[in-house]
């Protein structure tokens, strides 16, 4: 990394939290710049940090390993994980405290905010503007299952992190948020407006990330039994089909009547 980058972070000895940590994987410094230049003409300051991967010379770390990384050391208030290629071109910090705000008492168990995302199928919401084009959806903030990666706004307190068993720079933002909806957290596209350059690419990458992003979550929300030190389950999903949920009736009643198991010591 240049040495100029070295102002980007704060300080340890610094006493105060910062506000926000703003966190990227750079490829192109020259475009790292710019979006750090829109950032501080629109309020994210010196009570801010800024923390990064360099991947400019070839790849230290992808997506899941890197934006970890930077959630493990980040030390604001607020977390950001921007893409490079973003720049802020209306809004600033002051609206993003008022979005996070307004967020914090229609729901205090949001744990992630973006710009785009969907709900179900073909229900998408978006507050973008692209290189040719700007969408701005009605009524946000909107709840969502997934959102777009180039913009997640994360609550430190959630405690949140990317998958250890997938790897690459597609499905993150979709793979937080199922973690966060599995923990009890709930995600939303904000009237945050800003610009991103990038072009969605989904080459061959994108087709290995997809497969495996399906493989892990259809493996880790299996139908499992659970023993524990004093009872026997099965967890099922709400929609397993109606053999499954007459077999999990059963195994419950028959668990009730066997509290305990075989103790090895």
């Amino acid at each position: 990394m240049p040495s100029s980058y070295a102002s980007h972070t704060i300080a340890d000895g610094k006493a105060s939290r910062p506000a926000y940590t703003v966190g990227t994987l750079v490829t192109d410094w020259a475009l790292y710049d710019k979006m750090i230049q829109s950032m501080r003409e629109r309020g994210f300051g010196d009570d801010c940090e800024f923390l990064t991967v360099d991947n400019s010379s070839g790849n230290q770390a992808d997506a899941y390993t890197g934006l970890n990384r930077m959630l493990n050391d980040a030390r604001g208030r607020t977390i950001i994980l921007c893409h490079q290629d973003v720049e802020l071109v209306d809004d600033g910090r002051e609206q993003l405290d008022r979005c996070l705000a307004e967020l914090e008492a229609i729901d205090p168990a949001w744990a992630i905010a973006g710009n785009a995302g969907c709900d179900g199928f073909h229900v998408m919401y978006l507050c973008v503007s692209s290189a040719t084009d700007t969408y701005r959806s009605p009524d946000l903030p909107k709840r969502v299952h997934s959102l777009d990666e180039n913009f997640l706004v994360i609550r430190p307190e959630a405690r949140l992190s990317f998958s250890r068993d997938l790897a690459g720079f597609h499905m993150y933002g979709a793979d937080i948020c199922t973690i966060a909806d599995i923990l009890g957290w709930n995600a939303y596209v904000i009237p945050f407006h800003l610009a991103h350059y990038g072009e969605a690419k989904m080459g061959e990458p994108f087709r290995q990330c997809e497969v495996a992003f399906v493989a892990k979550w259809r493996r880790a929300l299996r139908h499992r039994q659970l023993q524990t030190t004093v009872v026997h389950l099965l967890l099922v999903g709400e929609n397993c089909p109606a053999w499954y949920a007459w077999l999990k009736r059963k195994w419950t009643r028959a668990a009730a009547r066997w509290r305990t198991g075989r103790l090895v010591c």
